[in-house]
């Protein structure tokens, strides 16, 4: 089979379209004929070796050689003990785990997988699992009237928290660069910062929720962007930001009324299929900004790692 793959960290100079053996499902797994892979941030940081908790299990190596981790397609064969699945079935997930997405096959992990609903198409479904965990999760605690800022609003993740958060009744602020103020605005912020222009720690009135995809700054000016009460987590981002913000920032928080921390993102279908239905319902949009054949795997990681997609992008190996 052909699929794409890396022997050292680097950009999308090091990536390269390989024949490789077809893997075959062990015990628990099974093999996906991969259909579409749509792209995260999380793709882009194992291909560049950074932030450095992108080299967990391969310090000087990437420990996986093929990326891609949320995938849609139908499954050719399983593993011994699977009940689940059979063969014809379509599934969608995040093999963030085994990853091999960028590949005309995958074996994933019977527990990651779920039954693609038949009202999306296979580039859809593979939008939602990943990206949809973090959106759910970092809004579950938004509520009508609330100010929410979503940093990082018009990427993946972003566009799945801005709409989840203004269906729930809140005031949402999408933050981004200049090329997609309005697609957010699209997407029903109220309100759009470019961040190279505008600081919102300073120039807004405090929220009360905060999800920042891209953590870059001082935990100060975090704490600074919070209402009293108000509550901030992070996904992704330095490992420096990170570390302050789980400790200078989890105690500065606590001593001035506010919450400041990590989101621990919670995997599997049954974290990402609540934001299936409601895609499903037409009540959340699904925004692909483009797709990819397997050979322009390259392009496509830049396109999102430089942060120019708006909404998802998706590889489609077929």
């Amino acid at each position: 089979m052909k699929a794409v793959v890396h022997e050292r960290y680097g950009g999308p100079e090091v990536l390269r379209v390989a024949d490789v053996p077809t893997p075959q499902p062990a015990a628990g797994q099974v093999l996906v004929r991969v259909e579409a892979t749509s792209i995260n941030l999380s793709d882009w940081e194992g291909l560049c070796g950074s932030p450095g908790y992108a080299r967990l299990g391969g310090l000087r190596a990437p420990r996986r050689r093929t990326l891609g981790s949320d995938i849609a397609g139908t499954v050719e064969a399983v593993g011994a003990g699977v009940t689940r699945f059979a063969p014809g079935d379509e599934v969608y997930g995040d093999n963030l785990e085994l990853k091999g997405g960028f590949a005309e096959h995958a074996v994933v992990r019977e527990s990651a997988l779920a039954l693609k609903p038949t009202e999306l198409t296979f580039v859809q479904a593979s939008a939602i699992p990943q990206a949809g965990a973090i959106a759910l999760q970092g809004t579950a605690r938004a509520t009508a009237g609330d100010r929410v800022l979503v940093n990082g609003a018009g990427g993946g993740s972003g566009s799945f928290a801005l709409q989840l958060a203004k269906r729930l009744g809140a005031h949402v602020t999408g933050v981004d660069n200049e090329h997609k103020l309005e697609f957010m605005q699209s997407l029903g912020a109220d309100d759009v910062v470019d961040y190279r222009r505008e600081d919102f720690s300073r120039d807004r009135e405090p929220f009360d929720l905060v999800l920042d995809l891209v953590a870059h700054r001082s935990v100060f000016a975090y704490r600074r962007a919070l209402a009293p009460g108000g509550r901030y987590r992070c996904v992704g981002g330095s490992v420096r930001a990170l570390l302050r913000v789980l400790t200078v920032g989890a105690v500065a928080g606590r001593l001035t009324g506010r919450s400041l921390g990590v989101l621990a993102v919670r995997q599997g279908p049954a974290h990402f299929q609540p934001l299936a239905d409601l895609c499903v319902a037409g009540d959340i949009g699904i925004r692909i900004d483009r797709t990819f054949a397997l050979e322009e795997v390259p392009e496509a990681l830049a396109h999102v790692g430089e942060g120019r997609a708006l909404g998802k992008v998706v590889v489609t190996p077929r």
